[in-house]
């Protein structure tokens, strides 16, 4: 049995992968191009704005890392469906 997600939780997820996909695409770039300092610049915000959603996510539907990276609700939660890639 699959649980109903709402609309929210499908726009932060969205908002989410596509702040990682900047950062991925900007340290690719920087891998290139390491003294470009507005791309710095944009990297750390972004890096900002990833944490955040990553806090935010976490909160609302449950954690998105395993090993440490992310905390556990209580009780144990790791086992709640859906993951993110599975959405």
């Amino acid at each position: 049995m699959s649980r109903q997600l709402p609309k929210a939780y499908y726009e932060l997820l969205e908002e989410l992968q596509a702040t990682d996909f900047v950062l991925v695409e900007l340290t690719l770039y920087l891998d290139t191009h390491p003294d470009d300092y507005e791309a710095i610049q944009q990297f750390n915000e972004y890096a900002k704005r990833s944490r955040h959603l990553k806090k935010r996510y976490e909160k609302e539907y449950g954690p998105l890392q395993q090993y440490g990276n992310s905390y556990s609700n209580y009780p144990w939660n790791w086992g709640d469906a859906p993951w993110p890639w599975q959405v």
